[in-house]
């Protein structure tokens, strides 16, 4: 059993996409994946047909399970309507999020994985971002122990981003499993992006992934 945790280096950069198309290329190899959101804003009600689009119907969808009550629940049970950090959706339907039941959960979805099964574990927001009042993605990683998978962009800005995350994650002694870029609508450069985040993270494992892409080599889901 394998648990990948994926991060991203800031919002909205492609981390369901990336974990989308690690889900699907696992199972393409004959492996056995495990996709949790477990918190998710800016999502709609489950009878609401913009549900479809959302992050956790995508991630579902990847896995090859179908999208209802209890597959949604499994997935994602911290959901909130609101576009806006967890902490500050959950406030605005008076509710709030503890990252330790968050925590909790997840371990509980990782011990229920079958012997070689992989679980992707996909954050909210960038690295840095609240999921709490009193707690961040970050904390919620080291909390867990598992290694990260970060997502950068192409963006303008992105290296000194990418940068940014990959230097706070070293320093706390967290497994780096890799580093994959994802080409962003208005892009810097794809292949730019990649060797400037190489050239200054020596060590660190870049790939590129291209919009539209559907798999995602050099990096392995086991």
């Amino acid at each position: 059993m394998s648990v990948i945790f994926i991060a991203g280096a800031g919002t909205d950069i492609g981390k369901t996409y990336v974990t989308a198309v690690l889900a699907r290329q696992a199972r393409a190899a004959g492996g056995s994946v495990r996709v949790l959101k477990p918190v998710a804003s800016g999502v709609a009600s489950l009878a609401d047909p913009a549900f479809a689009a959302s992050d956790t119907a995508v991630l579902l969808e990847a896995a090859g399970l179908p999208v209802d009550a209890g597959t949604v629940e499994a997935c994602s049970p911290w959901r909130f309507t609101a576009p806006l950090a967890p902490d500050r959706a959950a406030a605005a339907e008076g509710r709030s999020v503890d990252l330790d039941a968050v925590v909790a959960w997840c371990r509980v979805r990782i011990a229920e994985a079958a012997p070689g099964e992989a679980v992707l574990i996909e954050g909210a927001g960038g690295l840095m971002s609240p999921v709490t009042r009193d707690a961040t993605v970050l904390d919620w990683l080291i909390a867990l122990g598992c290694p990260v998978l970060l997502v950068a962009g192409s963006y303008l800005g992105a290296v000194s981003h990418a940068l940014t995350a990959i230097a706070v994650i070293r320093a706390r002694r967290i497994g780096l499993r890799g580093v994959v870029v994802s080409e962003s609508v208005e892009s810097a450069g794809l292949d730019e992006t990649i060797e400037a985040v190489r050239r200054f993270a020596p060590g660190a494992h870049v790939v590129g992934l291209p919009r539209g892409a559907s798999a995602l080599p050099g990096v392995t889901v086991p």
